[in-house]
């Protein structure tokens, strides 16, 4: 049985895809080395549209409104202008509510795109422009440690890594930050109250990487400009032995929280990247595993939720389990020494 893998790995190859939603402009060349916030890909977007009835307000039938309708698609239209002058003596006149641009015209209607923003595709990661996507960003690949989260706020940054979490069930408060962690990155446990968000917003940090987030903080930390990774869950739950054995052994090192959201469907996952010095190019991280002993697992359900151990043994067949259902499981030895009987479905592969 194959096994997703949840990445913690010291050393290893990282290839990200940075794309935008829409077609756009692609800034960054082939074989350009990046850094995180660099903006390698723009687009224009508009957040509304305007349907103007040209054919309606002027009491015209469709195909007379088309000759008389001024722009063709992709112009500019300014606030106010006349889009279209009926006939007659006292001509009926259809004007723009709002700048914007034709995105469609024609069956005596103009589509107007208004609201118009800009989108700015930032690298995420540092290292080389390997591939350019036409019209829609780039692949970068970089080299370095790798812990893997299960949520982010949406935000990138990167800085100097500070470690204030003693232990992996240490917990943030807002006394324990101070003008000294202005601009950090902050490795900090948990979070059990909302007033530590707002003062590393007030610093203001460059990211927090947490174990947990009690459920209700959850809106205040996608309103944070600054990247939020949870790496084990919501709630009271300590950080995983090997992300913070990997993370705090890497303190005062350069790193980068791309705190992109979990999305299941295109692999996108909240991650910290470290940058280390390589004299060459170490091997990729496998995406998947076949359960096998030996292997590193993480619980990923009650009641070790988030708990290292190795696999022991593969059951043979299926298990009974306690809840009455049939699984397939392993033996899972935990670092704590016990032995658990654990489904496969609940557990991932770490590395």
């Amino acid at each position: 049985m194959q096994a997703p893998v949840h990445h913690i790995v010291g050393l290893t190859s990282i290839v990200r895809e940075r794309l935008l939603p829409v077609s756009g402009t692609v800034l960054a060349r082939l074989n350009q080395k990046v850094s995180p916030t660099d903006v390698v890909a723009e687009a224009t977007w508009s957040r509304e549209h305007v349907l103007l009835n040209v054919a309606h307000q002027l009491h015209v039938r469709p195909e007379v409104a088309d000759r008389l309708i001024k722009f063709n698609f992709k112009d500019m239209v300014p606030a106010n202008a006349e889009v279209a002058i009926g006939e007659g003596l006292f001509p009926r006149v259809v004007r723009a509510p709002r700048e914007g641009r034709v995105a469609a015209v024609g069956g005596g209607q103009v589509l107007l795109e208004v609201g118009e923003s800009k989108i700015e595709l930032r690298a995420g990661i540092p290292g080389t422009v390997i591939e350019i996507v036409p019209n829609r960003g780039v692949i970068i690949q970089t080299a370095g440690a790798l812990v893997q989260g299960i949520w982010g706020n949406g935000r990138i940054d990167s800085g100097l890594l500070v470690n204030i979490a003693e232990k992996p069930d240490g917990v943030l408060t807002a006394d324990r930050l101070d003008v000294s962690l202005r601009g950090s990155i902050i490795l900090a446990g948990m979070v059990k109250d909302a007033e530590a968000l707002q003062a590393a917003a007030e610093l203001p940090v460059r990211g927090l990487i947490l174990s947990s987030l009690y459920p209700s903080f959850i809106q205040l930390a996608r309103e944070m400009r600054y990247p939020i990774v949870v790496t084990d869950g919501f709630g009271s739950m300590p950080m995983n032995s090997a992300a913070f054995r990997l993370l705090s052994t890497n303190a005062k090192r350069d790193v980068t929280v791309n705190a992109e959201v979990f999305d299941r469907y295109s692999g996108a996952r909240p991650e910290v990247i470290i940058t280390l010095p390589i004299s060459s190019e170490p091997p990729a991280s496998r995406e998947v595993e076949t359960f096998a002993p030996g292997l590193q697992v993480r619980m990923r359900r009650p009641p070790a939720m988030g708990m290292i151990g190795v696999i022991s043994a593969i059951k043979p067949g299926l298990t009974t389990l306690p809840s009455g259902l049939h699984a397939h499981a392993a033996d899972v030895k935990l670092e704590n020494g016990e032995t658990v009987v654990v489904p496969l479905v609940n557990l991932e592969v770490v590395g």
